[in-house]
């Protein structure tokens, strides 16, 4: 227990899935932490058993996509808690429907891009300046990547070139801090079929949800789905002092499926 005691946090999809169990996990081992997400209602429960558990936290409406929201949100930080030392940005979306390359249409593309990656270029330009704000800095960016980030996987070329975007730049930005010596580390998650409401979006696709559900657990190399609890640990990791020699990495947690 308090791996990041003292430790000012930033969750973002906090609403749900792994965000959810960031945020809580984050809490529960010391940090105060700021929960952003569009869904406020989901996110309002998530906060509620923090405070419920004797965690400190808050939450801020916020739009991954847009630059002013990013300010505004960073601004509430810094005013609420003083500053910053580390972010998990974990909201993202996926495809609705597989699509051959010539049938994927523009705004579609935009979409998940917009989201998985420009959001996650957003909130990390704007938490890093703020973090260099901070005093001391010592600063954790954990951008939450997937295994489809590594590997691809047909019908979904945006989702995969939007977390691939995402494992390459968080390696720049890890390589631009630690060659200005900015104390600010930058790592990726890179998770695999975790059981989440974005999965239950695919599973959805099968018509039978128990179907479904065994042909995902059939995929994983060890026999079943992972929890969000198992990205959170990861997570804690990273953002912990444990990991002070880990920058520019990319953590995979995803039962084996990258193994084979």
């Amino acid at each position: 227990m308090g791996r990041v005691v003292g430790k000012i946090a930033l969750v973002s999809g906090a609403a749900s899935g792994i965000g959810a169990a960031c945020a809580r996990l984050l809490a529960a081992e010391g940090a105060k932490v700021m929960l952003v997400d569009l869904n406020d209602e989901m996110a309002a429960s998530v906060l509620a058993k923090i405070r419920a558990a004797g965690g400190e936290a808050e939450y801020h409406h916020l739009d991954v996509t847009s630059e002013p929201c990013w300010e505004a949100a960073m601004a509430a930080m810094e005013a609420r808690f003083g500053g910053l030392n580390i972010a998990v940005n974990c909201a993202g979306t996926s495809v609705t429907k597989l699509t051959f390359p010539t049938e994927t249409g523009l705004d579609e593309w935009r979409r998940i891009v917009g989201i998985n990656l420009e959001g996650t270029f957003l909130a990390t330009k704007h938490q890093l300046a703020l973090m260099m704000r901070t005093s001391p800095v010592v600063g954790s960016i954990i951008n939450i990547s997937s295994v489809l980030g590594i590997v691809g996987q047909p019908g979904i070329a945006s989702y995969n070139a939007s977390k691939g975007g995402v494992r390459l730049y968080s390696k720049s930005v890890a390589l631009s801090c630690a060659q200005d010596r900015v104390n600010v580390r930058v790592n990726t998650i890179h998770p695999g079929f975790i059981r989440t409401p974005l999965l239950e979006q695919s599973i959805a696709r099968f018509g039978d949800a128990e179907e479904g559900r065994k042909f995902y657990d059939n995929l994983q190399p060890i026999g079943h789905l992972g929890e969000p609890e198992d990205i959170a640990n990861g997570a804690l990791y990273l953002a912990s002092d444990e990991s002070r020699f880990v920058t520019g990495a990319e953590l995979v947690i995803d039962g084996g499926f990258t193994a084979r």
